[in-house]
């Protein structure tokens, strides 16, 4: 069978562990081997494969571009393994849990309370939650390796349903130091002439800031600094002269409170869906059900303004 020329995990796992731990030794340490072991099994890879995955230059062993598709096979492969070594342990266990991913600003913002909430409403079920990226998140949503996701970019992917959350806007705000504070309508023309702190270009909200600013005909804007934290990018305008566009639900509270100040914009508002998406491979999952109803009965409390006491049952037909 051609299965007896596939590569093993071992040869896998150390091919990861090099490049990841910047050398072999490294590698023998964290697998418990030695060094002659790890070479050995980078051979075996490049001889499972018929091309030369790693070379040395100067000091260290860098991924040729066969290596680079070789070690994304690689960490996908292992993330599944200890995926299923994790689930096969929850059944012996006879757990109920769920594996929730977000994206940073939901993770940071929304999520604390509802994982409280629910913590307090189911205490049988556990939640293991993770943050990242939306397009690294639909990769492994699509995959089974994480159950549900709450995303701000809706998924486009056969094997993953999507339903609305809440409703969202993309807000310009700047700190009390800013010149525009107080300000009345901004025109639009003068987005261009700011100064921006904004989140990594990888974060959903640059993706929609990207594609509004564009739709008006405005192709770049000046981004002085780029930060990986919402929180952080709320302080900085808090003592600083730039301004950024960021979630309404991530700087409600700083709007509520003066610390912020949100500069309308002539003729442009950048509204969006947060959604719910659920692998179609774990479909009868108790607990994601029961997080959904949760997730449900906020967006009917934001909707309607109070909150709500009943339960909202969340089927499949729900989903497209």
């Amino acid at each position: 069978m051609e299965y007896r020329h596939l590569p093993d995990l071992k040869g896998l796992s150390a091919l990861k562990a090099v490049v990841e731990l910047g050398g072999v030794e490294e590698a023998g340490r964290a697998l418990h081997i030695g060094q002659p072991a790890i070479t050995k099994r980078l051979r075996g890879l490049d001889g499972c494969y018929g091309v030369i995955l790693m070379r040395r230059e100067g000091r260290r062993l860098e991924l040729t571009p066969a290596g680079k598709r070789v070690y994304e096979y690689a960490r996908l492969v292992l993330d599944h393994q200890t995926s299923l070594v994790d689930d096969l342990q929850q059944l012996r266990a006879g757990q109920n849990r769920l594996r929730l991913e977000v994206t940073f600003a939901i993770g940071e913002h929304l999520l604390p309370d509802q994982l409280l909430r629910f913590a307090e409403a189911w205490p049988e079920y556990q939640i293991q939650s993770r943050m990242g990226y939306s397009r690294r998140i639909q990769t492994r949503l699509a995959t089974g390796l994480s159950d549900l996701a709450l995303l701000e970019q809706e998924p486009d992917h056969p094997d993953i349903l999507v339903q609305k959350w809440l409703d969202d806007e993309l807000v310009l705000v700047c700190g009390p130091g800013h010149p525009l504070w107080g300000s009345d309508l901004l025109p639009v023309t003068e987005l261009t002439n700011l100064k921006y702190v904004l989140r990594e270009a990888k974060a959903s909200m640059r993706t929609t800031l990207g594609k509004a600013l564009t739709d008006i005909g405005i192709n770049q804007i000046p981004i002085a600094m780029e930060v990986g934290s919402t929180d952080t990018i709320v302080e900085m305008l808090e003592r600083g002269k730039h301004v950024s566009f960021l979630p309404h639900f991530a700087v409600a509270e700083a709007l509520a409170n003066g610390t912020l100040f949100h500069i309308k914009i002539q003729g442009l508002r950048i509204k969006r869906t947060l959604w719910i998406a659920l692998s179609r491979l774990n479909l009868n999952n108790p607990v994601a059900e029961a997080f959904i109803q949760l997730l449900r009965e906020t967006a009917h409390a934001k909707s309607s303004g109070m909150v709500t006491t009943h339960s909202i049952k969340v089927t499949n037909e729900s989903y497209r």
